[in-house]
């Protein structure tokens, strides 16, 4: 299959992710055209930053700078309270590149090293 050029990212980001060796499993719902018998569907009107800045445990919010979802984490990160949060948005990266560190490896591992080995004690 070829991809258009007017494509939205979001979907060339998946297909390269989903539909190629990097992400393809053949069991994948993400990789097939198969359904899922359960689903999360009735987690759809739960309001899921209800109570984010009751969360006292450290929360480091990670996110690629051209993710499609980045808005979500921002928006969660400016809901928590406490000093012991960390908003971390990596340069370049898109949503999939997070998954398996993409074709530059963006995934920052020296920050989460230091993030657990700061908060879990």
């Amino acid at each position: 299959m070829i991809l258009s050029l007017r494509m939205h990212h979001i979907v060339k980001d998946y297909y390269d992710y989903y539909k190629t060796k990097r992400g393809y499993h053949e069991r994948s719902l993400n990789s097939n055209g198969g359904w899922n018998v359960t689903a999360a569907t009735s987690l759809l009107n739960t309001k899921l930053l209800s109570y984010a800045e009751e969360i006292q445990s450290a929360v480091m919010v990670l996110h690629g700078e051209k993710a499609h979802s980045r808005y979500f984490g921002e928006d969660a990160f400016k809901r928590l309270s406490g000093n012991n949060k960390e908003l971390v948005i990596v340069p370049g990266a898109s949503h999939t590149d997070l998954y398996d560190g993409g074709d530059k490896n963006y995934i920052p591992f020296e920050k989460l090293a230091d993030f657990f080995e700061k908060y879990l004690k």
